[in-house]
């Protein structure tokens, strides 16, 4: 605990001793006040003052940059933040101001040092320093070159020599040995240098800092090792499968946990695989592959026995919402309270639809492929969504297909993964926008009457507790604000539909968690959540811009 506070008053402190470089270099009242100060009494020239505000005003933002990699523990964002603040201290001597400023940046300087054993993690496995060293040279190179150029057309009087050291030194605001005949042109040489220069050392910055997003895939051995822990208690324990996620096993072998890398979070699904005995020796293992690269643990859809386990291990529990699990031996269509279900399979039925289950090994190659491609044209958006209920690929063996033809065309598909050897999971649910109304319970309901399968388990209904709490008679305003919220989002993330879809099987509902370090971490884990999920996150067109650079 007490290391956890050390690191989260550097982390602060770091922050304020950036945001007051910022304020001494562009805030006026702040370069009146301290006036006589050091610069005066060693009366530096001009150009060196102004060099100084540069290095400051570029050193406090990367102090407000390091100060994430300092809360997470980095060394690397340690050692970086040692040498600005460093900088940053002699800097200040530059200007005619800033006494305040100064000392805080010594102070900082004197802290980092005397508490660098609580900053241990190491470097993500993917590192950026490569793509950092070339973005760096490819901006230096770029503002030298750009104002070199602007200088060779200018009516200057500077040999070739002088023109580059003019391009250099503008990097820093640092004034070179070329005479302009007018102002005009001097400031906007070093409007360039300067431009060029600060996005150089921030850019590089940044790609050198960021929590870097390794690109996981399992191995065939590591599959099939998952495959020996697979068992009937966890409806979701197929989707650890997916082949984007690393794995790590507990010492006995006997339990595993697979996750992401998303944000700075290593996001796990639903429970851990294997023997719950054997759960705590995995999550054991996780953990300390997180403590290492300073990652944030966090595991999405658990059941409430994986809650409690995870609990133990000092994570907070958060009820996310239920999963729909039929009891196949107790399913019907008759009764009263399946009476909307039973009109649109009939409605289906009389327009000529037909549903049929296979095997995805019964089918031959090209009918598979066929389907994959129907399933990628109906599904609406670039993104396939799903990361806890969604194995990501189609014809797995063991999986069964469900579709709905009509006039010898397939309209609508279904994918259910194994659940162990009694039970079956919705995995994909697709249809053609112009088919029928009723498709899919057409589909779904031919396929519970039909499977030996004594449970199916359906979509994940988030928060269904809040928005049936909400329209409960009686409900306080809290209850009912919060189910109206949930159905504005609705309209975007089809909460309440995919709930109301649900409970017309008439479903046992079996709760889902989410579990998380503290809530200060809870904005990092619900940006990772809906970027695995598919439904947001960082935005993608920004995501792959800096991948590209």
């Amino acid at each position: 605990m007490a290391g956890a506070t050390t690191v989260a008053v550097i982390t602060w402190v770091t922050r304020l001793a950036g945001l007051l470089a910022l304020v001494s270099v562009l805030v006026p009242a702040g370069r009146r006040t301290l006036r006589g100060h050091v610069a005066a009494w060693l009366e530096l020239p001009h150009e060196a003052t102004v060099g100084a505000a540069t290095v400051a005003l570029v050193t406090g933002v990367l102090l407000m940059l390091l100060a994430t990699g300092l809360k997470r523990r980095k060394r690397r964002a340690w050692q970086l933040a040692v040498a600005a603040a460093a900088l940053l201290t002699v800097s200040h001597l530059g200007l005619r101001h800033t006494l305040g400023a100064g000392l805080v940046s010594l102070a900082l300087l004197i802290a980092l040092i005397a508490t660098r054993r609580h900053f241990i993690a190491l470097p993500d496995p993917v590192t950026g320093r490569w793509r950092a060293i070339r973005v760096l040279l490819q901006l230096t190179v770029a503002g030298v070159a750009i104002n070199f150029a602007l200088l060779s057309v200018a009516p200057v009087d500077a040999g070739v020599g002088d023109r580059l050291a003019q391009s250099t030194l503008a990097l820093i605001g640092v004034s070179g040995p070329v005479v302009f005949p007018a102002l005009w042109l001097e400031d906007l040489s070093a409007a360039v240098g300067l431009l060029f220069g600060i996005s150089a050392v921030l850019l590089a910055a940044y790609f050198l800092l960021r929590s870097a997003e390794p690109a996981p895939e399992l191995t065939d051995e590591e599959v099939e090792r998952l495959r020996g822990l697979l068992g009937e208690r966890d409806s979701l324990g197929y989707f650890a499968l997916r082949r984007d996620k690393f794995v790590v096993f507990s010492k006995s072998g006997k339990a595993a946990v697979t996750y992401r890398v998303i944000a700075g979070v290593a996001l796990c699904s639903a429970d851990p695989l294997g023997d719950p005995e054997a759960w705590p020796g995995a999550i054991e293992e996780y953990l300390d592959v997180c403590r290492r690269y300073a990652w944030t643990p966090a595991t999405m859809g658990c059941s409430e026995l994986g809650a409690t386990v995870w609990a133990r291990f000092g994570l907070e529990v958060l009820e996310i919402g239920d999963e729909a699990v039929v009891d196949t031996d107790t399913f019907t269509l008759e009764g009263r309270v399946m009476r909307g279900v039973r009109q649109a399979v009939t409605r289906t039925k009389r327009a000529g639809y037909t549903a049929r289950i296979r095997k995805a090994e019964d089918l031959p190659a090209e009918e598979l492929d066929e389907l994959r491609a129907l399933a990628a044209t109906w599904r609406g958006t670039d993104t396939e969504r799903g990361f806890s209920m969604a194995l990501g690929r189609m014809g797995d063996l063991g999986s069964v297909l469900v579709t709905a033809e009509h006039d010898g065309r397939v309209r609508g598909l279904l994918q259910f993964v194994p659940w162990g050897e009694k039970g079956l999971s919705l995995d994909v649910m697709r249809r053609d926008r112009t088919a029928d109304n009723g498709v899919n319970e057409l589909m779904i309901s031919e396929l519970l009457l039909s499977t030996s399968a004594q449970h199916v388990s359906l979509n994940f209904a988030a928060f269904r507790a809040v928005l049936e709490q909400g329209q409960r008679i009686g409900a306080g305003p809290v209850a009912r604000l919060s189910a109206r919220t949930l159905r504005f989002f609705s309209r975007w993330i089809q909460i309440e539909t995919l709930y109301r879809f649900n409970a017309k099987f008439q479903p046992r509902w079996v709760p889902r968690y989410l579990a998380y370090p503290a809530a200060r971490d809870l904005p990092r884990v619900g940006v990772a959540v809906f970027e695995a999920e598919g439904l947001g996150g960082r935005p993608s067109g920004l995501l792959r811009a800096l991948q590209r650079v």
